[in-house]
């Protein structure tokens, strides 16, 4: 491929990988309460409703997995992103619960099935053998800044079809106001996925980077190697940290007492530290050993949570609230970021990658069963900042986890 056509290739992966994900999950982390009002629904009710997403998607890594071993990402990505901008519009007629978590459902399938492993596999593919970390480094960052678009788009229709504050409009004009947000995001989903079939194209989608079919004996060599497991394990607790992201504009509404516009604005902002951190942090990565880097990520994560689990940030503290969301949010993005961009490192296989991505997903991305019931769980038997603390106790206890997995694998890789 020419530079150019790295280039837009890279791209595309960018927008397809983060718009795929916004309708799930990016409007409820950047505008929290008004999603919650909107729908008529409270923390632990959104949080089943992302759990049966969480089991359709556990299924729908294994069997994605190998399907990516097979067909060109770009048919894979462009079918996912249509088929998940169409529950946008059902998602607009603001359905009761029940429908809600068929629709999460629905996503689960959508998101996962024909697209997480495609959209692994040709980034591992785009990294060749010596920028794997800056491939997954961009990737992540980038997805970091389009999701950051995506939410200030959103708060910018909030605050010019609301005819009064936010705070101060009824639910129904609420809803209405939201219902553009969700159509115009459903809108610009369905347009990424026509760029994708059409221009996401490389040498990298050659019969060469293809299987014809995968047998149990692939699986078994793959769940052999020491480091599939480790990395099971490292993106559980990496993921657990950014499901629980989520928390930030809550915290800031709650706690913090910023309202409905600031503190939307306050999880869009954190939406740009992502793409900073993943950059750097990837390229960094390929100037040592990208686990090493790993270690240092779930630290920053560690150190972040406990500001807030151990009561140094209240309503009056807004330097340690700044502080605690950038250093923890450091290191949940600088984990995500980094590792997929182990397997290069980790010996497994570039013909069985969507293979041994299906099989640690199923496990790594378990968070999606029971993060957000646990936090919804928490703040709603625990009002107030005493049920924060214990959702950043929960954050800092995997990040724990995760960091004795990243220095044995680290150990492993350097043997």
């Amino acid at each position: 491929m020419s530079g150019y056509q790295r280039t837009v290739y890279l791209l595309l992966l960018i927008l397809a990988g983060e718009a795929v994900f916004i309708l799930p999950f990016v409007l409820i982390r950047v505008f929290g309460n008004t999603f919650l009002e909107a729908f008529g629904i409270d923390d632990l009710q959104i949080g089943k409703a992302q759990a049966v997403y969480g089991i359709v998607a556990f299924l729908a890594y294994l069997v994605g997995g190998p399907l990516a071993d097979r067909y060109e990402p770009r048919k894979l990505m462009a079918v996912s992103l249509w088929a998940t901008a169409a529950g946008g519009i059902y998602m607009a007629t603001y359905p009761p619960f029940i429908g809600l978590q068929i629709l999460f459902g629905y996503w689960g399938m959508t998101t996962i099935f024909l697209f997480w492993a495609a959209m692994i596999k040709a980034t591992r593919l785009w990294g060749g053998e010596t920028s794997q970390g800056k491939a997954f480094g961009i990737l992540d960052g980038g997805r970091g800044l389009v999701g950051a678009l995506f939410a200030s788009m959103g708060i910018f229709i909030l605050s010019v079809f609301s005819s009064a504050e936010i705070t101060e409009i009824s639910n129904l004009e609420r809803q209405e106001v939201f219902s553009y947000v969700i159509y115009t995001t459903s809108a610009i989903v369905a347009l990424i996925g026509i760029l994708v079939w059409f221009f996401l194209k490389s040498e990298a989608d050659a019969e060469a980077t293809k299987v014809t079919r995968t047998s149990m004996g692939d699986i078994k060599a793959v769940l052999k190697l020491q480091a599939v497991w480790l990395l099971m394990i490292i993106i559980l607790t990496a993921y657990v940290g950014y499901k629980l992201t989520d928390v930030f504009s809550r915290y800031a509404s709650d706690v913090m007492n910023y309202n409905e516009v600031d503190s939307a604005k306050t999880g869009a902002y954190l939406l740009y530290v992502r793409p900073i951190v993943g950059v750097a942090i990837g390229f960094l990565a390929d100037r040592s050993r990208i686990t090493g880097w790993l270690v240092v990520s779930f630290a920053c994560s560690i150190l972040g949570a406990l500001l807030f689990a151990l009561g140094f940030i209240e309503a009056d503290t807004t330097y340690f609230f700044i502080m605690g969301v950038l250093l923890t949010a450091t290191g949940i993005y600088g984990a995500r970021a980094l590792y997929f961009a182990t397997l290069r490192e980790s010996k497994i296989p570039i013909l069985l990658t969507g293979t041994a991505v299906g099989l640690i997903s199923v496990i790594g991305y378990t968070p999606d069963i029971f993060a957000s019931p646990a936090m919804g769980y928490l703040l709603k038997n625990w009002p107030g900042v005493t049920g924060y603390q214990y959702v950043f106790f929960m954050l800092a206890s995997f990040a724990f986890v995760g960091l004795l997995a990243s220095v044995q694998l680290f150990r492993i890789n350097r043997r």
